[in-house]
């Protein structure tokens, strides 16, 4: 029999995948990128320092030879000739390979392989890279080794050498590629470095096969540039991308890190939702969703317009419980507070000050106390922390002003006077000035009083509700010469002070009569507790309104003809009106500034509606809104005013079914405050949902609020006598 020798080739074209595999670039990456051709998607660079390689060299020849022996074995028959069966093989340079698995650098090793492969889809990788052979061209394999020490100007020079001393002699073009590549990564790492987020993207553009899972580095810096060059949503690609086609654990979980440090709530959430699930059930993200949580509550802390998730709340709230740290109670406290739910934030600033007293906690704690109407606390919480901040000082002084404003006033421990005038004193603030005149006239004090009203007066000259107390303090004092030199001093600005001293002026009134005036002016000028805390808790609208009132350099005092001002004019003319409290005044500047266009003639409405609303003019306010196109945080701002309005008007008049469709409705666009908490409680008990009433009471109280400590009191008392 015959004997057969038989050659065959055996290719894999990538039938086993490789770790370091990487895919190329999505076309909504980046703009401007273009996008990988056939075939080179697995262009990879790994990592900084990886010197992939490949030059051409001749290819290892594999030969599986086959004899087949039988019967005829031995026979004397001779053998047949041997027959070779070959096939193109392509002339791919292994060099590289044995560079990075002689370092032992496997992550490069793979990094190439994959390049390979992209390249020669019919190349198979050979099983021991360290048995590739050498390469016979020596000068090019100690270029070789020099890239895989990432050197690459020695490179350059050896390139250069040989050229000079062989003219004939051209570098494979498969080095000065892989060359190139690297000089562009390695550039490109240094612009990220050095904070040319517009160079980064750049050489991002002109080098995309950079842009692969196999050098996660480039991607994420790539993804950063575009954030700090304000294209989030390329930046979001990137990282979608990542998520999408890239398969290593640490890179995907990093990849989410990252991400979480640059981009907001809501491009987190899109994702996070690409997060995938092990076999055992594990979601891969688990490691890390703790931080994400106390990112994202974080985020909300800063933003009221951030909705965070239920889930993340919830997990904050665990961490609150099982590790303890104030960080985690202060984040649930601001988040709760910026949304005006004070009875959820207040148990946690108080958790964070049991565990570690700080400005953050006590400065959370006294704007609660400050909107319960306990002024007197948050001045005790926020003593020791009001230097450390500006914020801190502002919150602090609001206390001692609503401090003194109480009605009735009350009774202070001299301590307690003597540390809020010193510091008064030193930040010269004119609210809490005034209100200690007030409180002295109520103390039967004129005198000091005056002294108070003067020293305001001598910090800010145009701050007309101290002169209006010096007034009534030399009233009082019955110094007419003084009040005269008041009245004559504010002439055509205040009409209130012109009326001073015109009713009850005899010298021997009745010491109850005078006193009853004086309270009276006290109370009209006290500060109210909800403007202090929303100016002191920076409200972003708030303080927008606040710019555009002061911007103005429009006198407001005497009386004004809004239709003879400009649009804009007539615009500041009613914001210093709000600014007073002449709301209806302020109707008709902004019914003036109305006739402008644009920003004006939003502002314009938007303002009217607010005094309107401060004039308790409900309806008037809601079509005031109609008027021109409104911001829709404006839009949001007003209607869950009008709806607060309607919803107190409603149970006023006893319809309380009506009550809780304006509260339900108001709900929706913003969080429900305590006193409207109330409201409902009460809609419910007269409704006869006495256990959704009773509950709702329960936690109201609390929160140490009495109104629903009484309430709950009573109903309970009720159902005791039925039973």
């Amino acid at each position: 029999m015959k004997s057969i020798l038989v050659a065959l080739v055996i290719v894999s074209a990538g039938a086993a995948s490789v770790a370091g595999v990487s895919f190329g670039v999505p076309a909504g990456l980046v703009k401007g990128l273009p996008r990988l051709g056939a075939g080179t998607d697995g262009v990879t660079t790994g990592s900084l320092d990886e010197a992939p390689a490949a030059l051409t060299k001749q290819p290892r020849v594999e030969i599986a030879q086959a004899q087949q022996t039988g019967q005829a074995a031995g026979t004397g028959t001779e053998p047949t000739p041997v027959v070779e069966v070959t096939q193109n093989k392509p002339i791919v340079d292994e060099s590289a390979l044995r560079y990075f698995a002689a370092r032992g650098d496997t992550a490069r090793l793979n990094a190439e392989i994959a390049r390979l492969r992209a390249l020669y889809p019919t190349w198979t990788p050979p099983e021991n890279p360290l048995a590739v052979p050498v390469n016979e061209d020596r000068q090019l394999e100690e270029m070789w080794a020099l890239y895989a020490q990432s050197r690459y100007a020695d490179v350059r020079a050896a390139i250069a050498r040989r050229q000079q001393d062989d003219p004939q002699w051209t570098p494979p073009a498969d080095l000065v590629e892989r060359l190139d590549v690297a000089e562009k990564r390695a550039e490109l790492v240094a612009a990220s470095n050095a904070g040319r987020s517009e160079d980064v993207v750049r050489l991002g553009a002109e080098t995309p096969s950079l842009l692969t899972c196999s050098d996660a580095d480039v991607l994420w810096r790539v993804a950063e540039a575009f954030v700090k060059t304000e294209r989030v949503q390329r930046a979001k690609d990137a990282y979608g991308y990542m998520l999408d086609n890239c398969s290593d654990g640490p890179i995907r979980v990093a990849t989410v890190q990252k991400a979480s440090t640059l981009l907001g709530y809501a491009d987190m959430q899109d994702l996070i939702a690409r997060e995938r699930t092990g076999a055992d059930g594990v979601k891969e993200f688990d490691t890390i969703r703790n931080d994400l949580a106390r990112r994202f509550v974080g985020e909300g802390d800063e933003d009221a317009a951030i909705t965070v998730a239920p889930a993340y709340l919830k997990l904050v709230e665990k961490l609150v419980t099982d590790e303890g740290l104030a960080s985690d109670a202060l984040l649930l406290g601001w988040y709760h507070l910026r949304r005006e739910q004070n009875a959820l934030a207040e148990p946690f600033f108080r958790k964070a000050r049991a565990v570690e007293d700080s400005a953050s906690a006590s400065q959370g704690l006294a704007l609660i106390l400050l909107a319960r109407k306990m002024p007197g606390e948050a001045e005790e919480v926020m003593y020791a922390w009001r230097t450390t901040s500006d914020q801190a000082m502002q919150t602090y002084l609001a206390a001692t002003a609503n401090l003194l404003a109480l009605d009735p006033p009350p009774k202070l421990d001299a301590k307690v006077l003597g540390r809020i005038a010193q510091v008064t004193l030193e930040e010269k603030h004119p609210q809490t000035g005034e209100q200690f005149g007030w409180y002295a006239l109520a103390m039967d004090q004129p005198g000091t009083a005056e002294e108070w009203f003067s020293q305001v007066l001598a910090w800010r000259a145009d701050y007309e509700p101290a002169a209006y107390g010096l007034g009534v303090a030399r009233l009082r004092l019955e110094d007419r010469a003084g009040l005269a030199a008041v009245k004559q001093a504010w002439a055509g600005r205040s009409e209130r002070i012109a009326l001073l001293g015109e009713r009850d002026t005899s010298g021997d009134a009745a010491p109850a009569l005078r006193d009853r005036q004086a309270r009276t002016a006290r109370t009209e000028r006290r500060v109210p507790v909800r403007e202090v805390v929303e100016e002191v808790a920076l409200t972003p609208q708030r303080g927008a309104r606040t710019a555009r009132r002061t911007d103005g350099a429009v006198d407001c005092r005497s009386t004004r003809d809004p239709g003879r001002l400009s649009a804009a004019g007539a615009l500041s003319l009613g914001w210093c009106l709000m600014e007073i409290n002449r709301p209806l005044e302020a109707v008709q500047a902004f019914e003036a500034a109305l006739a402008g266009e644009g920003r004006t003639r939003s502002d314009a409405a938007y303002g009217q509606s607010l005094a309107y609303l401060r004039a308790g003019l409900t309806s008037d306010a809601a079509v005031s809104a109609t008027k021109a196109r409104l911001e829709q945080g404006r839009v949001a701002e007003l209607q869950t005013a009008i709806l607060g309005d309607r919803a107190v008007s409603s149970f006023r008049a006893q319809r309380y079914r009506e009550t809780l469709v304006f509260l339900d409705q108001r709900r929706q666009f913003h969080a429900e405050p305590a006193d409207l908490m109330v409201l409902r409680a009460y809609a419910y008990k007269n409704l006869g949902m006495r256990v959704d009433a009773m509950r709702l009471f329960e936690a109201l109280g609390e929160t140490g609020r009495q109104d629903a400590i009484r309430a709950l009191a009573e109903m309970r008392r009720e159902r005791d006598g039925r039973k």
